[in-house]
């Protein structure tokens, strides 16, 4: 399996409007345990390739800003596809109960054929 490959797919497939959540994205690729390995991921041998900016943690605090060229590029990008920010003692948020990829069974279903198909 390469992980990788998979957090790839799957963060490529998180619609525009939305965020996604390290550990959600770590379930959608058959490793729900690997929500670090989630951001390490993005952070450092996926960058660029994929819309990084829209992975937050699981409070939706954006939590990304080392992986980007500026401090407020997540910020900026989440904006720019309609996402509100706002700023909170606990950092820059988003609020996962309107913004959150609601994604579904079928989805999850979808993505393991997916893995199948592309040997990952």
């Amino acid at each position: 399996m390469d992980f990788y490959k998979r957090v790839q797919l799957v963060c490529n497939a998180i619609p525009k409007g939305t965020v996604a959540t390290y550990g959600q994205i770590a379930l959608l690729c058959g490793k729900p345990k690997n929500a670090r390995q989630v951001g390490y991921a993005l952070g450092h041998d996926l960058a660029g390739d994929v819309p990084a900016y829209r992975v937050v943690n699981s409070r939706g605090i954006l939590s990304g800003a080392a992986a980007f060229e500026t401090a407020g590029q997540q910020r900026m990008l989440l904006k720019r596809d309609g996402i509100r920010v706002e700023f909170t003692e606990d950092g820059w948020k988003t609020a996962l109960d309107r913004y959150g990829w609601k994604h579904t069974f079928d989805d999850a279903l979808w993505f393991c054929e997916e893995f199948k198909r592309l040997g990952i």
